[in-house]
Order: structure tokens, then C-alpha cells, then sequence
């Protein structure tokens, strides 16, 4: 049976660190470290995904502010939303959650975001800086798999990883990470051919499509590592891209789900809120 990669064990044991690091700063420059949240619309899991955040930065004692806006809102007004962030001292990070409705220009809003408070590390000029291996605020699933591979040890360099899914969000920046570790990588999405002989050769398996139980036992090879990033929700039913069942005694680590790449996640955008913070009060009052 395959070793679980416990992702709730270590963001609780990175979200505590976080906090006495917040506690410290609070105390050094007099100022909470402030994110700010842009909720589009009444989507059930975006504000689901949204009240976890708000929690877990009350947990650490930072400041959280979620902004609703209604779905049928206009493209400048949104805009003039995010201006008006970028331009409060007081706010240290910005998040556009996740999906916003389709009358309004991902790209453009996103990239309106002071990169230096783009805590999802969407922005062009910090996927750039990713691409070029320069310090910048990665993208917070990935970064929290980079964590869950360093704290089980697992051995990167030289080994095949293999993406399934090539979003902005998770499969690209993946990639590139992986890359950074000496990592062979191989990215299938929709159109790649024969997907099985690819993830069958695979090390290291991440699989990141939101499509439910896709990844069978008949997927990986034996003693891979297998790493579930997708979420699906089925009848009211919430399914990782993995079928656990079938593959755990085939890998040799696997992520659970729920409690694998999730809470992770959130404590990686914890991280990325305390780096912007630094970045703007601490170089200023240093």
C-alpha cells in the first residue's frame, strides 16, 4: 500500500509557522498583513473555496477582505475594483477567485493586478519570472506540491513526471517547477495520443483535468508517485482525478483526497500573502 502524502499534516505544520512568523512582523512594523478577495457572482464552491481562505488567514492572524461583486457586473467596473486594491497601502495581496463569468476578459483582469500582489501568481510578468527561474510568487498548488515532495523526501532529479492537464493554473507552472528540479517532463492534455503508455512511464504521476476517477490502476506503473490535483463534484458528490481505491496499493505515495493537495493549497496562498507583505512593508520600513 502506498504511503500517503499528507498534505493536512503539513499545512497545519506550515500554517503554524505562519502565524508566529505574522505575529512577529505585526509586532515589527505595526501592520497586519491584509488579503483582499474578489468573489464574482454567487457560485456554491467559489464561496465554499473563499470562506477557507478567510478562515485560515484569521487562523494566522492576517487580515482577510472578500469584495462580492454581482455576476453581471461590467469589465471597468471590476477593474476599477482591482485599481482601487493596488492602490491601498493597507493591502498586501489581491485573488480573483476563480472562475469569473465569461462576458469578462480573464486575461485582462488579471493582469491588472499589481504583480507584486498577485498571490496566485497568475500575472504575466510573474509567470515570466517562473520561466526563467527567477524569484517570483509561484502559483499556490503547485508550490504546495513542491512542499509535499520535499517533506516525504521524494527524489526529483532524473525522474520522469508526468502532467495530465496543461491549465495556467496548475499543469504549465507544474511544469516548470518540475523542470527547476532536474525533472524529465512530459504534459498530456486533451489532444495527446496513447495517454496511458505516457503516464504508464511515468515516476511521478500528477494528474490535474477535474475529470472524476479518470486515473485507474491501469495508469501508472508500480511504485509511481501519484499526485491528485483535480476536483469534480458529481451528484453532489466531490471525486479527485484519481480512483484512490484502485491505485494505492500500486503506488508507492499517493495523496488522499480530501486532505492531499487542498489544504496545501491554502497554506501556499498563506505563504504567498506573507511574501507580498514583506516585499512591500518590509522593504519599506527596513
Amino acid at each position: 500500500m502506498g504511503i500517503l502524502l499528507d498534505g493536512s499534516a503539513l499545512a497545519k505544520k506550515i500554517r503554524a509557522n505562519i502565524k508566529i512568523e505574522t505575529e512577529n512582523y505585526i509586532e515589527k512594523y505595526h501592520i497586519k498583513p491584509h488579503l483582499a478577495v474578489i468573489l464574482v457572482g454567487a457560485d456554491p464552491a467559489s464561496e465554499t473555496y473563499v470562506r477557507f481562505k478567510e478562515k485560515a488567514c484569521n487562523q494566522v492572524g492576517m487580515k482577510s477582505t472578500v469584495i462580492n461583486k454581482p455576476s453581471d457586473i461590467t469589465e471597468d467596473d471590476l477593474l476599477k475594483a482591482i485599481y482601487e486594491l493596488n492602490n491601498d497601502p493597507l493591502v498586501h495581496g489581491i485573488l480573483l477567485q476563480l472562475p469569473i463569468p465569461n462576458h469578462i476578459n480573464l486575461e485582462r483582469v488579471i493582469n491588472a493586478i499589481d504583480p507584486k500582489k498577485d498571490v496566485d501568481g497568475f500575472a504575466n510578468e510573474n509567470v515570466a519570472k517562473l520561466s526563467k527561474n527567477q524569484d517570483t510568487l509561484v502559483p499556490c498548488t503547485p508550490l504546495g506540491i513542491t512542499r509535499l515532495l520535499d517533506e516525504y523526501n521524494i527524489k526529483t532529479e532524473g525522474e520522469h513526471c508526468v502532467i495530465i492537464g496543461r491549465s495556467q493554473i496548475v499543469g504549465k507552472p507544474m511544469a516548470q517547477l518540475m523542470l527547476q528540479r532536474n525533472s524529465t517532463v512530459t504534459i498530456c492534455h486533451s489532444k495527446s495520443k496513447n495517454l496511458k503508455e505516457l503516464t504508464q512511464q511515468a515516476d511521478i504521476l500528477i494528474a490535474a483535468v477535474g475529470k472524476a476517477h479518470m486515473v485507474d490502476e491501469t495508469y501508472i506503473k508500480k511504485d509511481a508517485v501519484v499526485i491528485d490535483v483535480g476536483v469534480s463534484r458529481v451528484e453532489g458528490i466531490i471525486y479527485g482525478d484519481v480512483n484512490f481505491d484502485k491505485v494505492v496499493d500500486k503506488a508507492s505515495y499517493i495523496t488522499p483526497m480530501p486532505g492531499g493537495t487542498g489544504p496545501m493549497t491554502i497554506a501556499c496562498l498563506l505563504e504567498n500573502t506573507l511574501k507580498c507583505y514583506l516585499d512591500l512593508v518590509g522593504k519599506e520600513n527596513d
